[in-house]
């Protein structure tokens, strides 16, 4: 295993979408229903094009195939891709806000093998060299363990409100950071 971390490119897009399809389904079974998961795919989760275009979602690669992505945003949406209503994408102030965590998905074949942790690593060393001091999340109840392992904190629970009345339990997380000792 060669794990690489690059930047993802439009280009990346038809594959993170299958990979986010396969990630959702495949890893979060366990913590939601099939109606939930079917109708997060089609509302919240999703390609947020808007990190690709700012630079700050990285993909991780063995081999040249993409087998994981996550990010970092200096924008106040919290979660959710591209088809999400609740999107604000102002900017951030680094001094007083704490950047956004966002859209960790990794292929079910290659999970437990660090690619979450170093998407991660990259995405909290990029933030900090930004100037941010603090990151916060709005973690799947299936990433809530892996988060919380890494140093983060655990703020509310949140309910995302998706067609027919179903919702989405989601947590806000959080952590305080500094150069050299995220």
């Amino acid at each position: 295993m060669n794990i690489t971390l690059r930047p993802a490119v439009p280009g990346d897009i038809p594959v993170l979408e299958r990979l986010i399809d396969l990630s959702v389904r495949g890893l979060q079974a366990g913590d939601y229903t099939p109606a939930q998961i079917d109708l997060a795919l089609r509302t919240v989760y999703g390609v947020d094009t808007q990190l690709i275009a700012d630079g700050t979602y990285f993909v991780a690669e063995d081999g040249g195939t993409i087998v994981g992505c996550g990010g970092w945003s200096k924008r106040k949406t919290l979660y959710g891709g591209d088809r999400f209503a609740g999107r604000e994408d102002s900017l951030l102030d680094p001094q007083s806000d704490p950047a956004k965590i966002r859209a960790f998905f990794i292929h079910p074949e290659w999970v437990r093998r660090g690619i979450g942790g170093l998407i991660l690593e990259a995405c909290e060393n990029a933030a900090i060299a930004a100037g941010f001091t603090r990151l916060e999340m709005g973690a799947t109840l299936t990433g809530v363990p892996f988060y919380r392992v890494k140093g983060y904190a655990e703020l509310e629970h949140l309910e995302v409100s998706m067609p027919g009345g179903e919702t989405l339990p989601i947590v806000r997380m959080a952590k305080s950071v500094t150069a050299g000792g995220n």
